[in-house]
């Protein structure tokens, strides 16, 4: 042990001592681990937080941030009162650098929780240099959760050195502790007391379940057979997930039948490299995802992914588009870890399960001889009412924001796979099987519901249309502009 490490078991005895008010079923208590590396401390009481991001997270959303670190891992949370919630750092030979471009960009000024999975290196590789950067350029870091087993590598010993250094709370943190974050949930569901498969650290990492109103998220570490088994039998159908982060990078070890089965996600991420020296994600699990038709994201693909919730339907945004069928990932074109660029929204999971893609693969084509001189085609679909000003705050009353169609035409209209747009390019596709009668109308409304016959939600999380004036744009199957409507 060296004896950065043992000048850091002093401190956190002394910190183990802390009387910690509020504590929400942690195990409590000062006992040292069986390793003795850091002392027992209920994570359920945590320093106030501030508001910590600027841009990235509309008030009322929780977004959830799986960032492109290549062979590594790294999550950015930021609730709906901005505070953050940052697990992991990628890869020790990054040092942190990424992760650092990338929560400045979101404008984060404060981690108010950072969360030590477990003390493999390619999960707190950036710890030192996050926490040297955030207490001496910016607003500081709140606490770091630890599963308190110890790691003999210069990187382990670099991140206790900088806790220590800056004098940061540091908690051991384990199964029925919580991470107060104002406006959502978040519980440590493992590892548990006395840990599991004799203190090996991928199946003692810590696991983070994240709850906002009707969506929710597991993020399991590396957590491997042992601890995939440890929570099934211990939470049960309460694991159920709207997302899941593949535990191990994709490991075959990892995500398993069983797992998959009790958590029914809707989708899942993998954070690994594209050219991963270890073969992640393995092709077992890529089947297992594709029999189970879960959409599947990849950091290597996709870049960067971020999930937003609304507390109902979650929005999917990545910086590259990639196929997202499991077992085609690897037909995606590669990104750099790291590399920089917004991200567009691609996709709307609903509360009920059903999801909706906001952008296609298909190819705009030329404009038909029966194009008008304005470019758009004659069709019998006509906008009958455009409600851009909803009652009260826009933003709190999204269905109340919507346009209203109808079919002027003698025949049917099958609307399957059409695309409405605005002048931003924000873009909604109507679900196969929407056919629109002769004189029937049809309203897509900009929030969040149950498709009927009449009515369509898009399942954006903010509003859509301008008060002061936009273009409604319909294009039909083939690309092809049908409707081009200003007001």
């Amino acid at each position: 042990m060296s004896m950065s490490t043992r000048r850091t078991i002093g401190l956190l005895a002394v910190l183990g001592m802390v009387v910690l008010a509020g504590c929400l079923g942690g195990p409590g208590g000062t006992d040292a681990g069986t390793d003795g590396a850091v002392p027992t401390t209920a994570a359920g009481d945590t320093p106030t937080s501030t508001t910590t991001a600027a841009n990235s997270t509309s008030a009322g959303e929780l977004s959830v941030h799986l960032l492109n670190v290549g062979q590594g891992s790294s999550t950015l949370i930021i609730g709906p009162d901005g505070e953050t919630v940052l697990i992991d750092t990628g890869d020790w030979r990054d040092d942190g650098d990424d992760v650092i471009a990338y929560l400045e960009a979101q404008g984060v000024t404060r981690i108010d929780h950072l969360v030590t999975t477990h003390p493999d290196a390619d999960h707190i590789g950036g710890h030192a240099a996050v926490i040297e950067h955030f207490e001496t350029n910016a607003d500081g870091i709140g606490a770091v959760y630890d599963p308190g087993i110890a790691s003999s590598s210069a990187t382990y010993d670099a991140y206790l050195d900088a806790v220590e250094a800056h004098d940061v709370t540091l908690y051991r943190t384990q199964a029925g502790d919580s991470i107060h974050m104002s406006g959502a949930e978040a519980r440590v569901l493992a590892p548990p007391e006395g840990y599991l498969a004799n203190e090996d650290s991928n199946e003692n990492s810590i696991v983070l379940h994240l709850q906002f109103g009707a969506s929710s998220f597991l993020l399991p570490g590396d957590g491997e057979a042992t601890s995939e088994e440890y929570l099934i039998d211990t939470y049960g159908d309460s694991l159920d997930s709207t997302v899941l982060a593949a535990g191990h990078h994709g490991s075959q070890s990892s995500t398993s039948e069983a797992f998959l089965e009790t958590v029914s996600p809707q989708a899942a991420v993998i954070s690994s490299a594209y050219d991963s020296q270890y073969g992640h994600p393995h092709e077992e699990v890529l089947s297992r995802l594709d029999a189970r038709s879960i959409p599947t994201y990849w950091t290597a693909t996709h870049g960067t992914i971020r999930f937003t919730s609304n507390g109902s339907a979650v929005t999917v945004a990545t910086q590259q588009n990639a196929p997202t069928t499991a077992t085609e990932l690897r037909t995606g074109e590669p990104i750099e870890p790291g590399t920089s660029g917004d991200l567009t929204e691609r996709f709307v999971i609903r509360a009920d399960g059903s999801g909706t893609a906001l952008i296609t693969d298909t190819e705009t084509t030329e404009p038909s001889d029966t194009a008008t001189a304005s470019g758009a085609r004659d069709t019998a679909l006509e906008v009958v009412e455009i409600n851009a000003d909803a009652e009260g705050d826009d933003a709190e009353n999204l269905n109340d924001e919507y346009v209203a169609f109808e079919n002027t035409g003698a025949s049917s209209l099958n609307l399957s796979g059409w695309e409405l747009a605005d002048d931003a390019d924000h873009t909604y596709t109507i679900p196969e099987g929407t056919v629109l009668d002769p004189g029937e109308q049809i309203t897509v409304h900009t929030g969040s519901g149950t498709d009927t016959e009449t009515d369509l939600y898009w399942g954006h999380s903010r509003p859509v249309w301008n008060n002061n004036g936009d273009t409604v744009i319909v294009r039909d199957a083939t690309g092809t502009v049908v409707i081009e409507e200003a007001y």
